[in-house]
């Protein structure tokens, strides 16, 4: 039986991890596509796509490596951390994603694509700054995070540049 310090690392793990990327793969690949010209609803359609795929993705590759470290570690055949992992890691991605998404549900693609990428980058300030909360440097993980997925964010507008 995991201690409840370890289950509450666990679930910071997959909730922090689960967002960041969610926010920055779906921000980075709609950035890209709108930035080479991709009529809207084809933008919005590939991120619903991407959501979905990566959600489960993140989720089957967090139960799976949670399963492992509990194996390796002589735990029993308990899979309610790993599950339970699987599904933050789910919500988190699924959830995070839709913020960078909204907008292009709403807006026409050159409104949306600043709207979009703003939005996520003050999403990863907040969560930059809620996971450093207990620490006296909240504000430089905020703005550490954000910088960070502003570079993922960069990269795929450039890849997306490359091809127009």
């Amino acid at each position: 039986m995991k201690s409840a310090s370890l289950r509450r690392a666990l679930f910071l793990r997959n909730l922090v991890f689960g967002v960041e990327d969610g926010l920055v793969s779906t921000v980075g690949l709609l950035s890209g596509i709108a930035i080479a010209g991709v009529p809207r609803e084809t933008i919005f359609l590939t991120g619903v796509v991407l959501i979905f795929v990566e959600a489960f993705s993140m989720a089957a590759g967090s139960f799976l490596s949670e399963a492992s470290v509990e194996e390796m570690n002589g735990g029993v055949d308990d899979t309610r951390g790993s599950i339970t992992a699987g599904v933050v890691m789910f919500t988190a991605y699924f959830l995070a994603g839709l913020v960078p998404l909204l907008p292009y549900l709403k807006f026409e693609v050159t409104e949306a694509f600043p709207v979009s990428i703003a939005c996520s980058v003050f999403a990863l300030l907040v969560l930059g700054y809620w996971s450093g909360r207990k620490t006296k440097s909240a504000w430089r993980k905020a703005v550490r995070m954000a910088l960070v997925g502003g570079l993922a964010i960069l990269v795929g507008v450039f890849a997306g540049s490359l091809l127009t």
